[in-house]
């Protein structure tokens, strides 16, 4: 992803509100689904991860790995990813 395009991304997430809350439980494999799915009809979401600042990175690096997706931003508890749909 080229910076022009993360800057694109940040401007179109900036009135985005979070689709998937990642709490105490942490990433389930139901959280990961929701994901999928919001992913697919959308392409860019945002994540809100309640969790220590450690743990979010962690937590963000797996989320990156596991979607396939393209970490566009993180700015405190929000994390924005991109994924493009082939099918759009």
């Amino acid at each position: 992803m080229t910076p022009a395009e993360r800057k694109q991304l940040k401007a179109q997430a900036h009135s985005l509100k979070p689709v998937v809350i990642i709490g105490h439980s942490g990433l389930t494999q139901g959280v990961l689904a929701e994901m999928d799915i919001a992913l697919n009809s959308h392409e860019l979401i945002k994540v809100k991860i309640r969790a220590e600042r450690d743990d979010r990175k962690k937590l963000q690096q797996e989320i990156c790995t596991q979607t396939g997706a393209n970490f566009v931003q993180s700015i405190g508890q929000i994390l924005v990813i991109h994924r493009l749909n082939p099918e759009k």
